[in-house]
């Protein structure tokens, strides 16, 4: 009689080897429709990130660009390093960002081009600037809002930026000077005149940015909530928190309970209410910057009694910066978070 476990063992490796190609498929759409879709559109054609399925982007940039810009992100813009992606996974997305291009995909070599630094600064400003800003800072925020559309097709990129260097060979900067980005602002400057030396100069100027890195420094804080005691009783606080908001330009939208709408009504919380207050020009200017700031705006702090005392609460903004991963946004998370503390200081007064 054949023992049971050799009848069995065929099965055992077929199951194992089927479970194992299974673990090792990857579908690089999903990946694309889980990690960039929000940011670059389900079709490629953008959003708040670039159109990677633009034919000029796509003929202008090599697979080691897309390789290392998926590892590196873009430190302190809206991109951020997908770290955690296997070799296997990038691959495939790779490969899916491929897709929307029917021509031969570009190689460009690594090695770096020689020029004048000094003079293709100059030849920046005159001729790059005005769109990539004088240090290669790239244009301000994603130039996406809810409330008008954006000034630009495409926002012009961060030069200077540490994810787009280590990204972008010499070569490849050069040929999108040559061949500019049809569809988008950039034009191409050999026809407007420039010479090889020019263009190796504003190559060697762009990559000289390396050694002046941006500072996109985020606001140093582990506090995710703020924590306020008060003196006053519950319905005191709310109209204190009302009026400190009112006195820092801000304007009152609405009192309610913090549970209303998620309990049956009638059946809320007297003791938990949250006051929601907004300054509209500062929402504009968060929104014009990064529009995911609307997931904490307008503003609101929430106004609790337990044990027989009341306490504020707010959100800390400057934990928030990390999320964003924008250094635009730091300056003003960081002007919140002295805003918040501002009202429930004088709440409490």
């Amino acid at each position: 009689m054949i023992p049971f476990r050799r009848l069995c063992m065929p099965f055992v490796l077929g199951l194992f080897a089927c479970l194992m190609g299974t673990a090792h498929a990857v579908d690089g759409a999903t990946l694309y429709s889980r990690n960039c879709a929000a940011c670059h559109g389900e079709d490629g054609r953008g959003g708040i990130g670039v159109p990677l399925a633009l034919p000029s982007f796509q003929a202008t940039v090599d697979d080691e660009y897309l390789r290392r810009t998926i590892r590196l992100g873009r430190p302190g813009r809206v991109m951020p390093a997908f770290t955690q992606l296997s070799e296997t996974e990038v691959d495939a997305l790779i490969a899916h960002l491929r897709k929307w291009h029917t021509g031969k995909r570009p190689v460009f070599d690594r090695k770096p081009i020689k020029g004048d630094a000094t003079r293709g600064e100059r030849l920046f400003g005159r001729y790059c600037a005005g769109c990539h800003g004088a240090r290669g800072e790239g244009s301000h925020g994603t130039g996406v809002t809810f409330s008008r559309p954006r000034d630009l097709p495409i926002m012009p990129p961060a030069l200077n930026n540490p994810g787009y260097l280590a990204s972008a060979s010499d070569a490849q900067i050069r040929n999108t000077l040559v061949k500019g980005r049809a569809g988008t602002p950039m034009v191409a400057f050999k026809p407007r005149g420039l010479s090889d030396r020019d263009l190796d100069d504003i190559v060697a100027f762009v990559r000289s940015l390396e050694k002046r890195p941006p500072t996109t420094a985020i606001p140093d804080t582990d506090q995710p909530v703020f924590i306020v005691d008060s003196p006053y009783d519950l319905a005191t606080t709310v109209e204190n928190v009302k009026r400190a908001a009112t006195s820092n330009n801000f304007v009152f939208i609405r009192e309610q309970k913090l549970d209303a709408g998620i309990v049956p009504e009638g059946q809320e919380n007297p003791r938990q209410h949250i006051v929601y207050f907004c300054n509209f020009g500062m929402l504009n200017q968060a929104l014009a910057i990064d529009p995911r700031v609307g997931l904490f705006l307008p503003c609101r702090i929430t106004v609790v009694e337990q044990d027989g005392k009341v306490r504020m609460m707010s959100i800390n903004p400057k934990r928030l910066a990390k999320i964003f991963n924008n250094s635009e946004l730091n300056e003003m998370c960081d002007q919140m978070t002295k805003l918040y503390q501002t009202i429930m200081e004088e709440a409490a007064l």
